[in-house]
C-alpha cells in the first residue's frame, strides 16, 4: 500500500471532524467532499455560508450534509472573544480587537479546535503562513514541554519513508528551538507512520570531526534531546552519509544506537532543511508530504498557497493521525 492511502485508510478508522477555515476556494470545497464521500473525516467549513454556496453552485459541488459554520451569527463567537480576551490582554489585546479576530474564519476555526469542537484544522491554502500560525498560537496555543512551532515533511519513495525537520518554519533555531523541533519530529512521525523514530541532529561535522559554533550548537540540542525525552533514539552531531548509510556510520560513530539507521533528519537550520528536502524531491524522486506544522498543543496545519486537492486531503490525514 502506498504511503498516502495508508495515511488515509488509517484516517478512516477515525473519521474526526476537522475544520476548514479557508473556505471560499474550489479546492477547498472539492477536499470537503472527499474527506466526506470516502469517510476519511467530518469537513466543517467556516465562513460565510452565502459565498460558500455560492461557490459551491457555480461548480456544481453538492454540499449536503457537509456542515457549514459562519462566524458572523454563531453563538459561540463571543464566548471565543472572551476567551481570547483573557488569553491575551496582559500582551495588549483588547475587547475590541478579540471580537474582530474571533469573527474571522482562521481564528474562529483555531476555537472551534481548542475547545474540542474539532480535532484538526487546515488551512493556509488562501491565508498568509505567518496569520496561520499567529492563530494557531493565539487559539490553542504550543504543547506542554514545547516552546517552538516548526514543520516537518514526509518523504516516501517506495518502501523508504524519513522525516525531514525544520523545513518551512524556523530559519535559525538555537540549540534549544532544535530540540524541540527533534522531539516534536519525532513524536509526530511515530504517531503518523507507526515506526520507531530514530533522530539524527544533522551537521557538517561527525562526532568532533569539525569545530564550529554551528556544531556545539547541534551538540547541545542533541544533549537537551536527551534530556527533555529520554525516551527517544537521538544522536549527533552527524552528517547526512554517517545518519543514512550503515557501513559509513559503523565507521564513524561505532556503537550508535541511530548512525545508519536515522529515519528522522532534523537540519541545523532552515535554508539546510528547505534546500536538503528539494534535492531529495527533484534530484531523488522522493514524494514530499506536507509541510506538516508541529509544536502546538493540537494539529493546527498551514498548507502552501499552491497545494493541490491531493495535498490538502493528506495533510487532513496525517493531522488526524496526530490528534488520536
Amino acid at each position: 500500500m502506498k504511503f498516502t492511502e495508508m495515511i488515509r485508510d488509517k484516517a478512516k478508522s477515525l473519521n474526526y471532524r476537522v475544520a476548514f477555515p479557508d473556505c471560499e476556494d474550489i479546492r477547498t470545497l472539492k477536499t470537503a467532499l472527499f474527506l466526506k464521500s470516502e469517510a476519511i473525516a467530518q469537513p466543517v467549513l467556516v465562513g460565510n455560508d452565502a459565498s460558500i454556496k455560492k461557490l459551491a453552485d457555480e461548480n456544481d459541488i453538492d454540499l449536503n450534509g457537509i456542515e457549514l459554520v459562519n462566524p458572523e451569527n454563531s453563538d459561540k463567537t463571543k464566548g471565543f472573544a472572551s476567551i481570547l480576551f483573557e488569553k491575551r490582554k496582559s500582551k495588549g489585546m483588547t475587547e475590541e480587537l478579540a471580537l474582530e479576530l474571533a469573527l474571522n474564519p482562521i481564528y474562529y476555526a483555531g476555537f472551534l479546535l481548542d475547545s474540542d469542537n474539532v480535532k484538526v484544522v487546515v488551512g493556509g491554502n488562501e491565508s498568509s503562513t505567518g496569520d496561520i500560525i499567529r492563530a494557531a498560537i493565539y487559539t490553542v496555543g504550543v504543547a506542554p514541554g514545547i516552546s517552538t512551532v516548526s514543520s516537518y515533511f514526509i518523504m516516501v519513495k517506495e518502501e523508504k519513508i524519513i522525516c525531514f525537520a525544520d523545513c518551512a518554519v524556523n530559519p535559525n533555531p538555537d540549540y534549544k528551538q532544535l530540540a524541540d523541533i527533534g522531539i516534536s519530529s519525532a513524536r509526530n512521525f511515530q504517531s503518523v507512520t507507526g515506526l520507531e523514530p530514530k533522530i539524527a541532529m544533522l551537521s557538517f561535522s561527525t562526532k568532533g570531526s569539525a569545530q564550529h559554533p554551528d556544531v556545539e550548537k547541534v551538540i547541545a540540542a542533541t544533549n537537551l534531546v536527551k534530556e527533555k525525552a529520554p525516551e527517544l533514539s537521538v544522536d549527533g552531531e552527524l552528517q547526512a552519509d554517517a545518519a543514512l548509510i550503515e557501513a559509513i556510520g559503523e565507521r564513524k560513530c561505532k556503537g550508535s544506537p541511530v548512525a545508519g539507521k536515522a529515519n528522522v533528519l532534523v537540519f541545523p537550520d532552515l535554508d539546510a532543511g528547505n534546500i536538503g528536502y528539494k534535492l531529495t524531491e527533484r534530484l531523488g524522486g522522493f514524494e514530499a508530504v506536507g509541510p506538516i506544522v508541529q509544536g502546538l498543543a493540537k494539529p493546527y496545519c498551514d498548507l502552501s498557497r499552491g497545494c493541490s486537492v491531493d495535498d490538502m486531503i493528506n495533510v487532513a490525514a496525517i493531522c488526524s493521525l496526530m490528534a488520536k
